[in-house]
């Protein structure tokens, strides 16, 4: 039989053990425990949304919990009856950034505002970047949702116009700490800091983070792919290869059958690969805006980067790694690749090539759903 729950270290006991001794180690410490404070409280809200939702809309009432933090959700429209999706991803924003004054934070840099935000903290050895609630559009549907943070050392000496947007402009592998909430059937807190990946649950009464003692290790092959096919009309031909190849299963290059996943939520589809293996694929296309891709390396590509190259996985853009590009804004974008290493180095030898021949003889040119 395997450890209790009761034998299990808290978020709180891991953080106190890892940081002991060590001032940033502290600091690091003390700022998760704050984020994990906030996810506490949106947690509750999501659940009371959900539960009390009605065809007209949900309940927004408002409050404060066991965690001491505001678990105010809605922006605008506090009191209001029905709070849209809008309105929780801004209640959120609000929250995380609260709770993150009180740690030792110089500058919050969130996804759902447009500019860092300078914290009372002058001078403080951090910086954090946020999605206070990715997938929000999902709330309504009773569908995942998450909170993905990144912890990054604060630049002495910076300043003047700018200085907080450049606080930001750091390559994925200067992170301190990554990782992300996911709000699902349980609550759950995947984390790094840069010593490979834990997993904690938040207890039944949502309390306290518990490790989960599950290992967490990216299997290095996979025969899942996740990708959005609606979009496959605008995809560079080297995309539509690899997926084209993919659907001829045993038959085709890869000698294997595929399922195809597509969830809508970042966390949701990084949880699944890290539970389990799998590749996921946002590729640049050629709608308006996505000519280089869609997702944020500060916000979301690099720290579920780091969090799947901590266990074992692999995060390209394609061509190269995530983790090592230094990002020349705090809204630029990049296509993604992570998940089973052998199966992300698969997406590069087509992704790499000028004018794609394929991994397949002729045998496998033949028509087929994403390839006319």
């Amino acid at each position: 039989m395997g450890p209790t729950s009761q034998t299990k270290r808290t978020l709180e006991q891991y953080l106190k053990g890892w940081s002991a001794g060590d001032d940033r180690r502290r600091d690091i410490a003390t700022s998760l425990g704050e984020i994990a404070k906030a996810s506490i409280a949106l947690s509750r809200r999501i659940a009371a949304h959900v539960a009390t939702a009605t065809a007209d809309g949900a309940d927004g009432a408002t409050g404060a919990d066991a965690t001491g933090a505001d678990t105010t959700v809605a922006d605008a429209t506090v009191g209001s009856d029905s709070p849209t999706p809008q309105d929780f991803a801004q209640g959120a924003h609000k929250l995380m950034c609260s709770a993150l004054e009180r740690a030792p934070v110089a500058y919050i840099a969130s996804e759902k505002h447009d500019a860092p935000i300078a914290t009372a903290n002058t001078g403080a050895p951090l910086v954090v970047a946020i999605d206070p609630l990715d997938g929000f559009l999902n709330i309504d549907t009773n569908l995942t949702l998450g909170t993905i943070f990144s912890l990054l050392p604060a630049r002495d000496g910076d300043e003047g116009e700018g200085a907080g947007e450049r606080q930001f402009l750091q390559p994925g592998n200067n992170q301190l700490a990554a990782g992300y909430v996911i709000y699902g059937p349980q609550t759950l807190m995947m984390l790094s800091l840069g010593e490979g990946c834990r997993e904690f649950r938040l207890e039944p009464g949502g309390e306290r983070f518990v490790e989960t003692g599950r290992a967490i290790a990216v299997p290095p092959k996979t025969n899942e792919f996740a990708i959005n096919a609606s979009n496959s009309r605008f995809w560079d031909d080297r995309i539509t290869s690899y997926v084209s190849d993919c659907l001829a299963g045993e038959n085709g290059p890869a000698g294997q059958n595929y399922n195809m996943r597509w969830l809508g939520s970042l966390v949701a589809e990084a949880h699944r690969i890290l539970a389990r293996g799998g590749v996921f694929l946002y590729p640049s296309d050629l709608r308006p805006g996505y000519a280089r891709g869609r997702l944020r390396l500060v916000f979301e590509a690099n720290p579920i980067a780091l969090l799947i190259e901590q266990a074992g996985g692999m995060a390209s853009n394609g061509c190269e790694g995530l983790l090592d590009r230094v990002p020349g804004s705090l809204d630029e974008r990049s296509p993604v690749v992570f998940g089973s290493r052998l199966e992300v180095e698969r997406v590069e030898r087509y992704c790499r090539q000028e004018r794609f021949l394929g991994e397949r003889s002729p045998l496998f040119g033949r028509r087929g759903l994403f390839r006319m």
